[in-house]
C-alpha cells in the first residue's frame, strides 16, 4: 500500500502542477486579452477560449487533488460523539459516494466529449471535447484518489481530513 501511497502523491503532485501552471497560463492569456482590447485596440478572440479550457483543466485536477489530501470542507458535528470505528465506516462511505460522483462524472463528461466532437471551436480550431477533457480526466483522478483513501483507511494507514490531520510527508 504504502509503494501505491507513493505512486498517488507523484500523480496529485503532477495534478498540482499542471493546475498552477493552468492557472498562471489562464491569467496571462486574459491580461493578454485585456491589454488587446484596451490599449492595443486589437483584441484577440482566442485567449477566452482558451482560459475557459484551461480553467475546467485546474478546477478539475485541484478538486480531485483536494479529496486525496483532505482539504474539502465536510459536515463533521456526528463524527465528534461516535466511536473511531463508527467514524471510520462513514469515512468509507463518504468516499464511496465520491466515487460514485466521479464515475458520473466520467460518464456524463464522456457523452458531452462524444456528442461535441463534431463541432469546432471557432477561435482556436479544435474539437468542441476538449472542453470536457478536464472532466473526464478529473472524475478519474477523484475515483483512484477516493479509492486509494478508502484502501489506506483498510491497512491502517492515516487519510487527511480537513482540520484533523495531514498526510505524512512521503505520501504528499
Amino acid at each position: 500500500m504504502k509503494k501505491v501511497a507513493r505512486l498517488m502523491a507523484v500523480v496529485a503532485r503532477i495534478a498540482l502542477w499542471v493546475s498552477g501552471i493552468g492557472l498562471v497560463l489562464m491569467t496571462a492569456f486574459i491580461a493578454y486579452q485585456v491589454l488587446g482590447r484596451f490599449v492595443l485596440n486589437n483584441t484577440p478572440t482566442w485567449t477566452e477560449s482558451w482560459a475557459v479550457i484551461i480553467m475546467g483543466w485546474f478546477i478539475f485536477l485541484g478538486a480531485a487533488v483536494g479529496i486525496r489530501e483532505g482539504y474539502h470542507l465536510s459536515f463533521d458535528v456526528l463524527l465528534y460523539v461516535l466511536p473511531a470505528r463508527v467514524k471510520n465506516v462513514l469515512h468509507t462511505v463518504s468516499d464511496l459516494v465520491i466515487v460514485a460522483f466521479g464515475i458520473g462524472m466520467i460518464f456524463y463528461g464522456w457523452q458531452l466529449a462524444e456528442k461535441t466532437w463534431p463541432s469546432t471551436i471557432p477561435n482556436i480550431g479544435i474539437t468542441g471535447a476538449a472542453s470536457f477533457f478536464s472532466l473526464i480526466t478529473g472524475g478519474v483522478l477523484m475515483v483512484l484518489f477516493s479509492i486509494e483513501r478508502i484502501a489506506r483507511r483498510a491497512a491502517g494507514m492515516v487519510t487527511a481530513r480537513f482540520g484533523e490531520t495531514e498526510l505524512p510527508e512521503e505520501d504528499r
